[in-house]
């Protein structure tokens, strides 16, 4: 079902599924956040600043990766996210931790999110990925109420989406540019099933330049920010 033309809900191969967990989670003023593996800098300008000095490669995998996950973050805060960069060994591959606040949701949502930096397209095993960080998650972000989010800079192919779909976890792709535009944003029925039914993904241009376009998630006609 279409629901809008960046927009994919992502139904399950089978009807059958059963919820991550029946375990009460934190509330959200209990969540505790893992300590910052990176305390030299805590946004993109402060990464930035610090990398200079120090000559570091702008080439590197680790610039090109943290300048992403801050990239990313930014651009997931104007959807209406509250995100912390974690990252560091033993992460299960999470790089953004935080909360979702949605008119569609009794509670805010608490997110996962892993960025792929990669210059290519986003492979099935990449969410075969992040359903082991479910498991591997701090403790604030198991049980119900959590969402799962893959972000990556090419659109979601077909496998992705298959895949996704297949999942019992509550899941979603996110197609964000290097220069921190979101263009693309699907998910699965579970997600829908945790707080995402009937929000709406359009496309909104700046000053109708439609190279200036970015996705506009909307809940009953309302925006979503």
């Amino acid at each position: 079902m279409l629901a809008a033309r960046t927009l994919q809900f992502i139904r399950p191969a089978q009807q059958s599924i059963c919820r991550s967990s029946t375990n009460a989670s934190p509330k959200i003023s209990e969540l505790t956040y893992p300590e910052s593996q990176s305390p030299n800098h805590h946004d993109l300008p402060s990464f930035l600043e610090y990398a200079s000095p120090i000559s570091m490669d702008v080439k590197s995998t680790t610039y090109v990766g943290t300048h992403y996950e801050y990239t990313a973050r930014s651009a997931l805060e104007r959807l209406g996210m509250t995100l912390k960069r974690i990252g560091g060994k033993s992460d299960y591959g999470i790089d953004l931790l935080g909360t979702w606040s949605l008119p569609s949701a009794a509670e805010p949502l608490k997110v996962l999110i892993q960025c792929k930096a990669f210059a290519r397209k986003i492979e099935p095993s990449q969410v075969r990925e992040l359903e082991g960080a479910f498991v591997g998650a701090p403790t604030g972000w198991r049980g119900a109420g959590v969402l799962g989010l893959l972000v990556s800079q090419k659109s979601a192919t077909k496998g992705v989406r298959e895949a996704l779909g297949r999942s019992r976890w509550p899941m979603g792709y996110v197609l964000c540019t290097q220069e921190g535009k979101i263009l693309q944003m699907v998910w699965n029925r579970r997600a829908e099933q945790e707080g995402l039914e009937d929000i709406a993904v359009g496309m909104k241009y700046a000053g109708g330049d439609a190279a200036q376009r970015e996705i506009l998630l909307t809940w009953k006609g309302e925006d979503i920010n």
